[in-house]
């Protein structure tokens, strides 16, 4: 892994010993399951359900980016995303909608760098 973008995922909060621990070693599959990441269509999904007050899509959303984000240690934005699930889990929206913001911004920034790495 290029040091540059190494430094740039531990800048955004991922971290990526313990990831590649995870992958075996294998920077390679890391990169495909990372960069996999973007495709993933629950960011837009739990920021529409937030907006239209659907707790059960917002939910399933968060913690399935949730998931991934513990999966792929990119530990910044899963503490992010805890702080979602647990007030959509008990049926806080307007709590999850206060969280929000956090998410986003680390949303943001990690899947910046990752574009970065695509290229």
């Amino acid at each position: 892994m290029e040091k540059n973008i190494r430094e740039k995922l531990t800048g955004a909060g991922a971290d990526v010993d313990q990831a590649l621990e995870r992958f075996l070693g294998n920077e390679a599959m890391y990169k495909k399951f990372a960069l996999k990441f973007l495709e993933d269509e629950n960011y837009k999904v739990l920021s529409d359900a937030l907006e239209r007050g659907d707790t059960q899509k917002a939910f399933a959303a968060a913690h399935t980016l949730k998931g991934g984000c513990g999966n792929l240690s990119f530990l910044s934005l899963y503490d992010a995303a805890v702080k979602l699930v647990a007030p959509l889990r008990a049926g806080n929206i307007e709590e999850a909608r206060e969280s929000f913001p956090e998410f986003k911004s680390s949303y943001m920034e990690i899947t910046k760098v990752l574009r970065e790495w695509k290229e």
